[in-house]
């Protein structure tokens, strides 16, 4: 078995595979002055809610955004797991050509994303990932990473609004039912909601319009689901999109696999 994480900002996503096979998942807060120990404490709980045994899984590789999560995970795995965990950075086969100026400034969740993208889609794609940034991630034809672009989340520009204005309070990010609202919550909930739609959109826009082609668009991210209800250019949500890049990548750095 195959244990997965994804390691944000906000949230640390991790799930197991059989295969290709999902079999559980979960996310939890992301707390950087949790021990191993913690995590691996809460991590045993949740595998024995669904009746997992620690002992079960035999992989594990990490991504993560919070570099300094990345030692206190690793050192849980071998302690908890007994396995070394394969970690998403430099060095790492990846299997597609990262046309970047400075590869090593590329998020590991950003790449994660591309892969599992081209692997279950194909190309070109346009890959939004809806979490505490907002990034936009190209993909070709032929699968190599082209660059993107990367935005204010969204629950950021909320809490902005509440910590920055006096008179504003702290708002749930639910879709009002018209943009000309009567009260100050729905006020702000239509302005952060509708305007990240038009964000998106009109990114979305101009980079189609830079590569002179049509591109699926896939969205991920906590907010995508609500996000891509209101979206005219978003073709798919897959809420586990960094999970299959993971077990993709896993899958690329074995010492029998073949680089596509």
């Amino acid at each position: 078995m195959l244990l997965v994480f994804d390691i944000g900002n906000s949230n640390i996503v991790l799930g197991t595979y059989e295969g290709k096979k999902l079999l559980r998942h979960w996310r939890i807060s992301t707390d950087r002055q949790k021990t191993g120990d913690e995590y691996g404490m809460l991590i045993n709980n949740l595998f024995r809610f669904q009746g997992i045994r620690m002992s079960d899984v035999t992989a594990i590789i990490i991504s993560s955004v919070v570099p300094p999560l990345v030692v206190p995970l690793a050192k849980m795995c071998e302690r908890y797991f007994r396995l070394r965990p394969l970690i998403v950075g430099p060095g790492i086969k990846t299997g597609i050509k990262l046309k970047y100026e400075n590869p090593r400034e590329i998020g590991a969740d950003r790449i994660v994303n591309s892969v599992g993208a081209y692997e279950q889609f194909g190309g070109p794609l346009i890959v939004v990932d809806i979490g505490t940034a907002t990034t936009f991630d190209i993909v070709a034809e032929n699968g190599d990473y082209l660059g993107g672009v990367i935005a204010p989340g969204i629950g950021i520009s909320s809490e902005a609004l509440f910590q920055r204005a006096a008179q504003l309070p702290r708002v749930a990010l639910v879709t009002p039912r018209t943009i000309i609202c009567r009260n100050t919550v729905n006020a702000m909930q239509a302005g952060v909601i509708f305007g990240f739609v038009g964000q998106i959109d009109e990114i979305v826009r101009r980079i189609k319009a830079e590569m002179k082609q049509d591109m699926r668009v896939i969205a991920t991210g906590g907010m995508a689901k609500m996000i891509s209800r209101e979206s005219k250019t978003i073709d798919k949500v897959d809420n586990f999109l960094t999970l299959t890049g993971l077990r993709v990548l896993y899958e690329r750095n074995q010492p029998e696999a073949k680089t596509p």
